[in-house]
């Protein structure tokens, strides 16, 4: 199977050498990369605030599933990154503004640091029927 790049304006763009999300050809599997709170038109943190940055990371997460011709219904995992597990509760409730369920597999994991200084970051695996 190949693999077909997925790229929109609508979300940030990479801000590395990676791709905002890989689609396997073939087998409607896309791969989201890591997103973070990062406006897509100034490409600067929405906020110092944890709700606002999950916000804009979940529509972030929308605009490439968007572009993918999917939807975060299509969702069969989450792997989420928190700087502070204290603010676990705060993401289930916002999340459930997003993905309603069945909810997909998800990990949320605390970690020392993420990229920009940033809150909270997520990346998505989607099937797609």
């Amino acid at each position: 199977m190949g693999k077909k790049i997925i790229s929109t304006e609508m979300a940030p763009a990479a801000i590395g050498a990676y791709s905002q999300a890989v689609s396997v050809v073939g087998g409607r599997t896309v791969y989201i990369s890591g997103q973070i709170p990062l406006d897509p038109e100034s490409m600067e943190i929405v906020s110092e605030e944890f709700s606002t940055q999950a916000h804009q990371v979940f529509k972030n997460l929308q605009a490439v599933a968007q572009a993918s011709d999917a939807s975060l219904a299509d969702a069969v995992k989450l792997n989420v990154y928190l700087t502070d597990l204290g603010n676990f509760v705060a993401l289930n409730e916002i999340m459930d503004d997003y993905i309603k369920q069945p909810y997909p597999a998800r990990a949320a994991v605390q970690v020392s640091a993420l990229p920009k200084g940033v809150k909270i970051e997520i990346d998505a695996i989607l099937s797609i029927d």
